[in-house]
């Protein structure tokens, strides 16, 4: 059609040749319009199919010289490797250190046990026992030599007062340190804790344990005028000897006593260096 057109066209219309092409071109827009609707379509249509393929080219040109593969990557993640890499590291890192403080901790353990192995064991002593005031020390008791009177009740009652009791003697040393502590006189008496209140002959410790063997005198206990309760005598006679110095007496009568406490040494723990 296209052709037809032309030859058509060419068949009324004188073409000129020459040097002018100002005029040439004028002429030429002058038939293009004077073609008809037909021939300025065909020329649009050319011309945007030009565009176009310019463009295919332009866009085809650029991917090409896009760096593929080696290239260098988008920034976000350049940056997620380089959080990665940190990571790792830091993980690294922790892990070492846990092995360095795990190898110390088990180098201390050792050496405590070897210290704990190797300890000497604790001294223990045991602090002086110390009597009250007017109260006198022997073995690990304390006790008073009264200088009031009581009868052999009141004289419990008081003694158990002050966290004792009447005195209870089972030894000879015993006896004789209480003895000697007593003063010199025409008939001095002192109330200790012997008793066959409950059963006659039945002579019994103010704890309720019998009494075996004992330090009488020569014919006592004698029970002369219902004597239940013992005491001792110290005379000025030097014949006396402490180890035969019980008597029994009634225990309504007033007679100083002695009292006893036994006492419990504290400890002390030192540790050795």
């Amino acid at each position: 059609m296209y052709s037809k057109l032309i030859d058509t066209e060419a068949g009324h219309e004188e073409v000129h040749h020459g040097p002018d092409v100002g005029h040439s071109a004028v002429g030429l827009i002058q038939r293009l319009s004077a073609a008809g609707p037909y021939r300025l379509a065909t020329i649009c249509l050319a011309a945007l199919c030009a565009i176009l393929l310019i463009s295919i080219i332009a866009v085809t040109a650029q991917y090409k010289n896009k760096p593929q593969g080696g290239g260098e990557a988008p920034l976000w993640k350049q940056t997620q490797e380089v959080n990665v890499s940190t990571l790792t590291a830091t993980i690294n890192q922790l892990k070492q250190e846990k092995e360095r403080l795990q190898k110390e901790r088990d180098y201390l353990q050792a050496k405590l046990a070897a210290k704990v192995a190797t300890k000497a064991p604790a001294v223990v002593t045991l602090a002086p026992i110390t009597c009250p005031n007017d109260w006198h020390l022997f073995n690990n008791s304390c006790y008073l030599i009264s200088r009031n009177s009581r009868d052999w009740p009141e004289s419990k009652s008081f003694c158990e007062s002050q966290g004792a009791h009447l005195a209870i003697i089972h030894t000879a040393e015993e006896q004789t340190f209480l003895w000697n502590l007593l003063p010199r006189g025409h008939w001095n008496s002192y109330w200790f804790g012997i008793t066959d209140g409950e059963t006659e002959d039945e002579w019994k410790w103010v704890d309720g344990t019998p009494v075996i063997g004992g330090f009488w005198e020569v014919g006592e206990p004698n029970n002369h005028i219902n004597e239940d309760c013992g005491y001792i005598v110290k005379t000025r006679v030097l014949e006396r000897v402490p180890i035969r110095s019980w008597y029994d007496a009634p225990c309504h009568m007033y007679l100083p006593f002695i009292c006893e406490k036994e006492m419990v040494a504290s400890a002390s723990t030192a540790m050795p260096h």
